[in-house]
């Protein structure tokens, strides 16, 4: 029987590092009474505006509110968004001062017009050419300085396709991470899939999988699954495959140990950033434990739960810690 009393005690003793694509999430809440007589289209009357952290910042976000001291790696462009996101990422307590800003970028903001807690519209602000290679220069120093002196548990990246994680960048890091023996995570997308080599785990979507293998199959069952960890690690060379199957759960293999995790009952609302907080509660365990069935079903639990909410959010800790204490007592 796990003490999850005490591994969640634990996390407050992890120091972490995230980096990839940080963006601000820009809600605007409102009420839809009326067909606009200039086109064809919903007339909202705005009632509330809101802004959150977004990509990255999201997954920092859920290993501070797990209470792991996070800092943030990425480059945001120096203009008004960035100056809120950064204030937004202080007020949570995520180390911002390796952040990079870039007068040859805009800071990524994706703005969701929503009404009766359905999105009727997205409005993206970004660039997503990839950084320069001074700007790259500077956060591969900020890191290795951050190494030197905090020796972190794990670092987690968190590709949005956005241009911070490059291939050079990406390569320096994990090189970095196995000198200095720490734990390496990866949440990726389809332009690097292939570039994080030699990480501890490796943490597609079934769709990023399909894209990026060329499957066309629809069956998915555990000997799929199989076959599709003897590619990615054909090319990887990673140790822990985990594969997040939408409602069916998540599949974990490690060597020759395999399984899928299923999902508990849920009142989904909205799936936006239930991978980050997926990648960000698995590294966490798993930096602690060294388990990744429990960092599996622990992760699935936190998943379903921001899925509970509208947009992006953190997953709550006592909650959390609730309901695996409760639902994951019987799996064990």
């Amino acid at each position: 029987m796990n003490d999850f009393d005490k591994l969640f005690s634990d996390f407050s003793d992890l120091k972490v590092a995230v980096i990839g694509d940080v963006m601000l999430d820009t809600y605007w809440w409102g009420k839809v009474e009326r067909i606009s007589p200039e086109a064809p289209v919903p007339v909202v009357a705005l009632r509330k505006k809101e802004q959150r952290i977004g990509g990255a910042g999201n997954v920092a976000l859920n290993t501070v509110s797990l209470g792991a001291e996070t800092a943030l790696f990425t480059v945001t462009g120096d203009d008004e968004d960035a100056d809120i996101l950064l204030s937004l990422l202080q007020d949570q307590h995520i180390d911002t001062k390796y952040v990079v800003k870039s007068n040859e970028r805009i800071t990524t903001n994706k703005i969701r017009i929503i009404s009766r807690n359905q999105q009727m519209m997205r409005l993206d602000s970004e660039v997503t050419d990839y950084i320069s290679k001074e700007d790259e220069t500077t956060l591969i120093q900020n890191f290795t300085s951050f190494v030197k002196r905090y020796q972190p548990s794990v670092v987690i990246f968190e590709d949005y396709n956005k241009g911070v994680l490059t291939e050079t960048l990406i390569e320096k890091i994990i090189s970095i991470c196995k000198e200095h023996n720490i734990v390496t995570t990866v949440d990726p997308k389809r332009k690097n899939f292939f570039s994080f080599k030699s990480v501890e785990i490796f943490k597609p979507n079934l769709k990023e999988v399909k894209e990026g293998l060329n499957l066309l199959t629809d069956e998915i069952n555990e000997e799929v699954l199989k076959n599709i960890h003897k590619e990615l690690h054909a090319i990887l060379q990673h140790k822990i495959s985990l594969i997040t199957l939408s409602e069916k759960g998540v599949y974990i293999q490690k060597g020759n140990y395999s399984r899928i995790i299923p999902t508990h009952a849920r009142n989904i609302a909205d799936v936006s950033g239930a991978g980050d907080t997926v990648i960000a509660v698995a590294s966490l365990v798993y930096a602690a434990t060294k388990d990744i069935t429990l960092a599996a079903q622990v992760a699935n639990v936190a998943g379903g739960q921001v899925c509970e909410e509208v947009g992006t959010v953190a997953v709550n800790k006592e909650k959390l810690l609730n309901e695996c204490k409760s639902l994951l007592k019987t799996e064990l």
